[in-house]
């Protein structure tokens, strides 16, 4: 995207805004939130930043180029990107997955994105081992208690997170990252309540809602691409059918639809709570996607080493990979690697660079919203 785009007048951003609300239904799992929620933050950082010029009689100056993605790997969506091409909104570009973001201000709260790069040894790869190895994933995930979330109670999954991004200003782009951080989320079964706590998202330590309608009254239906509990209790457990159903809700994006459908599987092991039997599913179905490998040493972002299913994205030169324990082969989190070199800017994130990495701490069923676990 253009890094000199010109700022919009605020008619143009309620008509942007609500651009966003319409592609929203077409991100990945959960992203919509995060896109909408940040960008208001951005949106309301910058009319302060004018009030406050225009109070002072000081010009304002050159807009920075605001560029940013998900705390999740760096996936290229055709179907957002051509919806809101050229769409700039008080000075906040949408990244297309290229994985640039912006140099600070609202949204960065605590982790403020003045971190160096995040690298690591690449890990050798293997197709050798595979089927063994999410056989006995599937076998272990269907033993493990997964308890039914009734109405009125909430998902509650704590994570620790950092990721390393290009970041732009003023047309000059280098490398920084979020620092280690602690992430909560809740979530009711419905999908229409939840709460965010995550200071490389939001400002306040308090968090910030995640519940619905959205602005416009919306209430997007559960599926891949928003996978409530509700949703996830009556969704296939066959393998191949399974399969069949991510390629057909996640057709168009991402970068193939082979990455695409093993990125939704991750999505799904991250922050949702799937029930016993379709959690067993969905390493079955991993193993049914071409290009699925074995990496025997990875590390989460508690630093704990555990055996990795990963698949390269040809396009992105990354490789996503789910983290195991060795013992147990209990999932403990993921990290996105950069593996081969690119051209361009792209170039900045060499090869061992970690561009999100994440572990995760909790997991549990609570009666009531920003409760904990005891």
């Amino acid at each position: 995207m253009n890094a000199n785009t010109s700022r919009q007048n605020p008619a143009e951003w309620e008509e942007s805004a609500q651009l966003l609300s319409r592609t929203a239904r077409d991100l990945p799992p959960g992203r919509h939130q995060f896109h909408r929620e940040r960008l208001m933050a951005q949106i309301h950082e910058i009319q302060q930043e004018e009030r406050t010029a225009g109070a002072e009689g000081a010009a304002t100056a050159p807009a920075s180029t605001r560029r940013f993605r998900l705390p999740r790997p760096a996936i290229a969506l055709p179907a957002l990107a051509a919806a809101l091409a050229g769409v700039v909104v008080a000075g906040v570009a949408i990244s297309d997955g290229g994985g640039a973001r912006d140099g600070g201000g609202a949204g960065d709260g605590g982790g403020v994105a003045t971190g160096p790069a995040l690298t690591t040894q690449i890990g050798a790869a293997t197709t050798k081992g595979v089927p063994q190895l999410l056989d006995r994933i599937s076998l272990a995930a269907g033993e493990g208690a997964h308890p039914t979330v009734k109405p009125g109670q909430y998902i509650y999954i704590e994570s620790r997170t950092a990721d390393t991004f290009l970041k732009t200003v003023d047309d000059k782009t280098t490398l920084a990252s979020h620092e280690l951080h602690r992430r909560q989320i809740w979530n009711s079964p419905d999908g229409t309540k939840g709460w965010l706590i995550d200071p490389a998202v939001n400002d306040s330590p308090e968090g910030e809602t995640l519940s619905l309608p959205d602005e416009q009254g919306n209430i997007p239906e559960g599926g891949i691409n928003n996978p409530t509990y509700d949703y996830l209790a009556k969704l296939t457990t066959d393998p191949d059918e399974l399969l069949a159903t991510i390629y057909k809700e996640t057709k168009g994006q991402g970068n193939s639809p082979d990455q695409q459908a093993f990125t939704t599987i991750g999505d799904l092991l991250g922050e949702t709570y799937p029930p016993a039997e379709l959690y067993s599913a969905l390493f079955k179905t991993a193993a049914k996607i071409p290009g699925v490998v074995v990496v025997q040493d990875a590390v989460d972002a508690a630093g704990r080493h555990g055996v990795a299913v990963a698949r390269l994205d040809e396009t992105s030169g990354q490789r996503e990979e789910w983290i195991f324990d060795k013992q147990t082969n209990v999932f403990l989190g993921e990290r996105v690697v950069q593996v081969r070199q690119n051209s361009g800017t792209e170039a900045l994130m060499k090869p061992g660079t970690v561009t999100f990495t994440s572990a995760i701490i909790n997991r549990a069923v609570v009666d009531g919203m920003k409760q904990t676990p005891q």
